[in-house]
């Protein structure tokens, strides 16, 4: 049997060369310029960052440190710092008979009286605790059925600071009504506890029943207006009051359960 012969340029010399690189064909490695075997890339970026660029950790290892996330900063402190700067500048205007005061029962005298009685009326009653306080009660014994008794004290306590408050700056402020001269009307009852009641109850249920909640505290409002029952600054100032009230019951509420651990916590 006849065997292949094997090249002149193999057969007779005694020394192996490397392989020549082919023409058009990139190897992956290729010997650096001392010699050392340092590996490059074909295009000729390097194939890691240079040690004298990275970072250490904490032990002094080399490498990078991961960013450690951050929980977003929260809106809830800037907003009750403006809630209570506005509800500070209305109670102020009142009290010293300022400017915004005149303005308001400028206004007021315009608007009181006009509009459907009938309608106004019932808006103005969303307002009582005959009409809200059960509404905001529903929302509580969901939140008591769905494991969250902690939410569910938080807006009961936030209902009671209603009257707690709203009743010593009546007596304080001592204003007028538009239509009568009966005094103590500063700031709205009924608005604060509309705005209490219902945003409360959207908070416990559902935050998107939200803008109900916000359509239900302007219709008592534009209710309350249309009949005389207040003046403009008083709803506004209740405003102002219930929005405060609102964001310390989310805000202490949000610190019980960052407290809380995940295991023991009711379902949201």
């Amino acid at each position: 049997m006849r065997e292949t012969p094997r090249s002149q340029g193999t057969a007779g010399d005694s020394r192996a060369e490397p392989p020549q690189p082919r023409p058009g064909r990139a190897l992956a490695h290729t010997t650096g310029a001392s010699g050392s075997g340092t590996p490059h890339r074909s295009d000729g970026r390097p194939p890691q960052t240079p040690r004298g660029v990275r970072h250490t950790g904490p032990a002094g290892r080399l490498g990078t440190t991961p960013p450690v996330p951050r929980r977003p900063a929260s809106p809830f402190p800037a907003l009750l710092t403006l809630c209570v700067a506005l509800f500070t500048l209305i109670t102020w205007q009142v009290a010293a008979n300022g400017p915004l005061r005149s303005l308001d029962e400028r206004v007021e005298l315009r608007i009181a009286g006009h509009g459907p009685q009938a309608l106004a009326d019932r808006l103005a009653d969303l307002g009582s605790m005959q009409v809200a306080l059960p509404v905001l009660a529903v929302a509580v014994g969901y939140a008591l059925r769905h494991r969250r008794g902690t939410d569910a004290l938080y807006a009961a306590l936030t209902m009671a600071a209603v009257p707690a408050l709203v009743v010593p700056l009546k007596a304080l402020i001592d204003r007028q009504g538009p239509l009568t001269e009966v005094v103590g009307f500063y700031p709205s009852g009924h608005t604060a506890t509309a705005m209490v009641a219902y945003c409360g109850a959207a908070l416990l249920v559902s935050v998107r029943l939200m803008p109900v909640a916000v359509l239900l505290t302007v219709a008592t409002g534009i209710g309350l207006l249309l009949r005389g029952y207040h003046w403009p600054l008083d709803v506004l100032a209740s405003c102002c009051l219930g929005g405060a009230l609102l964001l310390i019951s989310s805000m202490g509420r949000r610190r019980s359960s960052s407290r809380t651990p995940t295991g023991c916590s009711g379902p949201s």
